[in-house]
């Protein structure tokens, strides 16, 4: 836990990067050039050549007299010709720049040896009264071994030398880089102390390379020596906007010490230490301050810090003890659920109930903190499989139903054919009566299948409004009525806009009800003018809503009571009734499932991991809309089923 919330405060020297570097300019250009002439002095010098190789049969006595111990084994005072093969088969395997005195001391060793050898065998063939012109050395294997180190070690040399002619290549395309670079910071605009960190990292970079060509070193010397002076007079002229710079940074810093000594108060201690991590960064992007003024600012804003990240890491580590209290309070949760007895659940009130408690279970588990970080994944992961396998059950059950809905099709589909068999019947009561006994049957049947619903429903109600739209057209007085009807409509329109403002507010409300009320008492107006009726007649209704501030869901509650009085006028009101109530239906189980998934899923996520807790509360936002809805659909059900 102490690792996951500890601050990494800025260290001093992180903290005052800049203004180190920035105190740096003071220093006199001539110590500066002083010290870039001396580098680049140093670096014209540093120009390797090639090391002749002597020639295998020269032997140099002075070299091999000044054979260092490490060269060969200190097993004698002079070597023999096997230490010398021996050491000079374990340094030919060494870096070739190690080895190169070692090597050719160990070659002058041993010629000497292998010659000395060759005159005594000579002088005892002289003694022994050969001819000089007829004597002949002996073959020595050692010598054959030794010439063959030599060759590999020759080969090593070459390669090695072949490599520094590349990096010197290289170097040289480096340090013409640089140069460029450093005319191009004398030349830019740029905030000074990133012109500054520039030429500071340049500098480095030239320094660090070392070996180059010998014919581009004076050249090389002069142009880098240009452009340095040229930066250090843009220097002098930089100092003197330094003191105005400094007196704003302690302004600012001052003000972040303030506001971060104010944060030790603060009750929210996550909030305080989120904050203390912008005020940090925002210290980093503050320039230096005086010299003299650096540490005691430094040490006053580090001692705040610490304050907030002690009082952070406390806060977390009393969430240690209600950890555990929240693991019992899961695995609580986990055993209820996992002890759920599914033989008692037969019916859907049954399951709906479960479900209920099941919901709440859940919901109860988020408002649950996290357990031990040793328990927590496997925790979740025995809820999750709890709440799966109940799940997974509950989907059975109604996998179940699929034969009852199938026989619920069935069953409106023979409605449908007796409903499209009696449309175009004239006997106008008789057959509205029928019409309505087979409307009443419609609603004693269960539902079916989402994929059938829709069909079989307009199929039904297209054939009975065909049924009453042919008989209303057949009724000689309704033009006269809906003409007295219109009228009546346009005077109550009248009195709802005609509504005294001074009227107390439950009064107001109460007689704008009882106009509505009156409105769905007053029947139908003639076709091509019951739009525009209707929209003045909710002009009016809603400008007296706003006046008495009524919410949304009272008016759209208010407003489908009123259509519901309209759609149930007219023989065949109820049909349209029982439409609304099967779309209003269908409309909360699509509602439900949704709600459900979405409820199970906001139980996966994290609010720690990244962007969690962005997706937390959209999914939250999203589920109380969801019920807002439900309810809303709840009560226009409950209101239908009153009308009917």
């Amino acid at each position: 836990m102490k690792d996951t919330h500890e601050t990494n405060l800025p260290t001093e020297e992180n903290g005052r990067l800049e203004e180190t570097e920035a105190s740096e300019v003071t220093t006199e250009n001539t110590m500066e050039n002083t010290i870039v002439a001396e580098s680049m002095e140093k670096e014209d010098s540093i120009v390797e050549q090639p090391a002749e190789e002597a020639p295998v049969e020269e032997v140099n006595e002075e070299v091999v007299n000044t054979i260092s111990e490490e060269a060969i084994p200190v097993n004698s005072n002079k070597p023999t010709k096997e230490e010398i093969l021996s050491k000079l088969i374990e340094l030919v395997e060494s870096p070739v720049e190690n080895i190169r005195n070692e090597i050719e001391s160990l070659k002058q060793a041993y010629y000497k040896i292998h010659r000395g050898e060759v005159d005594e065998l000579k002088k005892a063939f002289l003694e022994e009264g050969g001819d000089e012109k007829d004597f002949q050395a002996p073959q020595d294997e050692t010598e054959e071994k030794i010439k063959e180190l030599l060759v590999q070690y020759k080969e090593k040399k070459a390669n090695l030398h072949a490599e520094e002619e590349q990096l010197k290549a290289a170097n040289y395309a480096l340090k013409l880089q640089l140069i460029y670079r450093l005319k191009e910071l004398t030349e830019s605009q740029a905030d000074f102390n990133k012109l500054y960190n520039g030429f500071k990292e340049i500098q480095q970079r030239w320094k660090e390379t070392k070996l180059i060509p010998q014919e581009h070193a004076s050249e090389l010397y002069k142009s880098y020596q240009l452009y340095s002076e040229r930066f250090y007079d843009i220097i002098k002229i930089n100092n003197q906007f330094r003191d105005y710079d400094f007196k704003k940074n302690l302004e600012m810093k001052t003000a972040l010490c303030e506001t971060v000594e104010k944060l030790i108060d603060e009750q929210d201690v996550i909030s305080a230490f989120h904050q203390l991590q912008k005020l940090h960064q925002q210290w980093r992007e503050i320039g230096p301050v005086a010299k003299e003024l650096r540490e005691d600012l430094w040490t006053r804003f580090k001692a705040a810090s610490t304050a907030i990240n002690k009082r952070h890491q406390q806060y977390f580590e009393s969430l240690k003890d209600k950890e555990q209290d929240n693991l019992d309070a899961k695995t609580a949760i986990c055993e209820q659920i996992e002890n759920i007895d599914f033989s008692l659940l037969k019916t859907f009130k049954d399951w709906e109930e479960k479900n209920k408690e099941v919901i709440g279970l859940q919901e109860k588990w988020k408002t649950i903190g996290f357990a031990p970080k040793k328990y927590n994944v496997k925790i979740f992961e025995r809820f999750r499989e709890a709440c799966d396998s109940y799940f997974n059950k509950k989907s059975d059950f109604y996998k179940g139903i699929k034969e009852n809905m199938e026989k619920n099709l069935q069953l409106k589909t023979a409605l449908c054919e007796k409903a499209e068999a009696l449309k175009d019947s004239t006997d106008w009561k008789e057959t509205a009566e029928k019409m309505i006994a087979l409307q009443k049957e419609w609603k004693t049947i269960g539902s079916v299948a989402r994929k059938h619903s829709d069909m079989v429903w307009k199929r039904f109600i297209t054939a009975c409004d065909y049924f009453f739209e042919e008989k209303n057209k057949n009724v000689t007085s309704q033009k006269s009525v809906e003409q007295t009807n219109l009228t009546a409509k346009k005077e109550l329109i009248g009195k709802i806009n005609a509504l005294d403002d001074r009227l107390e507010y439950d009064t107001a409300l109460t007689t704008l009800k009882e106009y509505m009320a009156e409105w769905a008492t007053i029947g139908f107006v003639p076709f091509k003018e019951k739009g525009k009726i209707y929209k003045e007649y909710h002009e009016a209704i809603d400008k007296q809503f706003d006046r008495l501030k009524v919410d949304q869901s009272e008016r759209k509650m208010e407003s489908f009571r009123n259509n519901l009085n309209e759609m149930a006028g007219g023989e065949k009101g109820k049909g349209k009734l029982y439409g609304e109530r099967e779309k209003l239906m269908r409309a909360y189980e699509r509602m439900k499932n949704e709600l459900q998934t979405y409820e199970n899923n906001i139980g996966f996520l994290s609010i720690s991991s990244k962007g969690g807790g962005g997706l937390v509360k959209e999914m939250e936002r999203k589920i109380e809309k969801l019920k807002e809805e439900m309810a809303l659909i709840v009560k226009k059900i409950d209101a239908i089923d009153e009308n009917l």
